[in-house]
């Protein structure tokens, strides 16, 4: 990743509004800022929370709280927990996340 024209700044992500992302069960809640073609994003799943798609963008993706399964479409799954993360290529592996708890994330993608 190459981070251009970005002038410091800091972002109070409790005053930012959320968009309602629905899952095949559950939703996501997304707190977006965007730089360029650089997105981050604070992300909270709602317990029961299931993709409705297999995800083929890159990640870099942070557990700050709750519990986070990712699936890869070859049937491996990861589980995330805070202080964990996962970082993954556009195209690289096909990913679906599911929480049964919650989970609160912060991507950049």
């Amino acid at each position: 990743m190459r981070i251009n024209d970005l002038p410091f700044n800091t972002t109070d992500w409790a005053t930012l509004s959320a968009t309602e992302h629905p899952g095949i069960t559950g939703k996501a809640f997304w707190r977006t800022q965007q730089f360029g073609e650089i997105r981050v994003r604070m992300v909270e799943y709602s317990a029961g929370y299931l993709a409705d798609h297999w995800c083929q963008k890159g990640h870099i993706l942070f557990c700050l709280a709750g519990e986070l399964q990712t699936k890869l479409e070859d049937g491996r799954i990861f589980t995330l927990k805070p202080g964990m993360s996962y970082q993954v290529a556009d195209n690289a592996e096909p990913h679906r996340s599911s929480t049964a708890i919650g989970a609160t994330l912060f991507i950049v993608d």
